[in-house]
């Protein structure tokens, strides 16, 4: 691929973003109804191709477990504060009152709690016993430590979730997690990630796990790429990652999950994430903004509590529906927030593709003007796409 001169000593790839790109309709329409949306991953089937983002202030139990009858699933940070309290209502009170200049701080010292292994399998437990899949993440840096645990509590399916995780890690004072022994080791499915280049997905595909998450610094909670200059456009990034699916495909006969992660906010980024190469998304400010959400109006990522170099932000959102009406509508605004896989669905009915898999193949265009052409009238008046 042409790459553009930095300078004399550096150059790069064009990357493209959700914003700088466009499904391009085809020759055949469908209804609807006809088209099949659902996802599956090892020996399990969702209805919806969705997975809640492992944050405090979007899945907590309950919303888990509503995510999961509504045919998605879940993902419980299980070094979150729901491991670490018996009961953290309070404390989620408390970080959505807290002023702008002192969340930071007090967050840090809220997470300064010791997770409690017992919780860990308490709240898995919680999930599974509503007869929905349960799914929670932990990072690479404390995979092995609390593994005991969560096998013991029967975890349908673990994530292993870091700003970014690679299948080599390097260091000289720690032995670090041989992801490809432990997976391959382990009883259940694992998807790891981030990572957002073609290299480090097929690196982590050769772990052996089932998925890989897609995404570094996209997510609205998140401050990595200012803070570390870290980042690749989602387009790119999940268009690549779908590259190396084809190639590991090709030398070892396993097709693993590509799951966006971040950077989506609307029926039509999760639409151009799948046209794209994703076979599901992973969000969490769209359900940050139901009305169960735990976060009371605001959310915050993974490592907005990191205590020496915080990668995040307390956000607030926009309290728009109930997690039904946010997932699968219906929608009662025109801005494409809510019924996000209404959306998904009509999207994909109106390039005439009949499954997710089809609709990877769906044209897309470099759409510079897609945002602003012929939405004058939306952008003065702040509705619509001019929002």
């Amino acid at each position: 691929m042409a790459e553009v001169e930095i300078g004399y000593g550096k150059s790069g790839r064009r990357a493209y973003g959700f914003d700088d790109i466009a499904i391009v309709p085809s020759r055949r329409t469908r209804d609807p109804e006809d088209v099949d949306i659902s996802w599956k991953i090892e020996s399990f089937t969702f209805d919806l191709p969705v997975m809640a983002a492992a944050m405090d202030g979007v899945t907590s139990p309950g919303t888990a477990i509503e995510v999961g009858k509504l045919g998605g699933v879940g993902v419980l940070n299980l070094e979150g504060l729901w491991t670490r309290y018996d009961d953290p209502e309070t404390l989620l009170d408390e970080i959505a009152k807290l002023p702008a200049d002192k969340a930071t701080l007090r967050m840090q010292e809220i997470y300064g709690e010791p997770i409690k292994p017992e919780l860990i399998g308490a709240r898995i437990r919680e999930i599974k016993e509503a007869g929905v899949v349960s799914c929670a993440s932990v990072t690479p840096q404390r995979t092995e430590q609390f593994s005991q645990a969560i096998l013991a509590a029967e975890l349908d399916l673990l994530v292993i979730q870091g700003t970014v995780v690679s299948a080599e890690h390097v260091s000289k004072t720690v032995e670090p997690l041989n992801l490809k022994r432990f997976i391959r080791d382990l009883e259940i499915p694992v998807i790891v990630g981030g990572c957002a280049s073609y290299q480090a997905a097929l690196h982590l595909m050769r772990t052996g796990a089932m998925g890989i998450l897609v995404g570094v610094g996209p997510g609205h909670a998140c401050t990595t790429r200012a803070v570390l200059g870290l980042g690749v456009p989602q387009a790119t990034a999940i268009a690549d990652a779908a590259g190396a699916r084809m190639r590991h495909l090709d030398e070892e006969g396993v097709y693993v999950q590509v799951i966006a992660d971040g950077g989506m906010s609307t029926g039509g980024d999760i639409a151009k994430a799948i046209a794209c190469g994703a076979d599901a998304v992973m969000i969490g400010s769209p359900l940050a903004a139901a009305h169960e959400a735990p976060g009371r109006g605001y959310h915050w990522g993974m490592a907005t509590f990191h205590p020496t170099l915080p990668r995040g932000a307390r956000v607030k959102t926009t309290t728009r529906g109930s997690l039904r009406e946010i997932l699968v509508g219906p929608a009662h605004e025109n801005d494409g927030r809510m019924n996000l896989f209404g959306a998904l669905r009509t999207s994909m009915a109106t390039c005439g593709y009949g499954s997710v898999k089809e609709f990877q193949k769906a044209e897309v265009m470099v759409a510079p003007a897609l945002q602003t052409e012929g939405k004058n009238l939306q952008r003065s008046q702040g509705v619509g796409m001019g929002a």
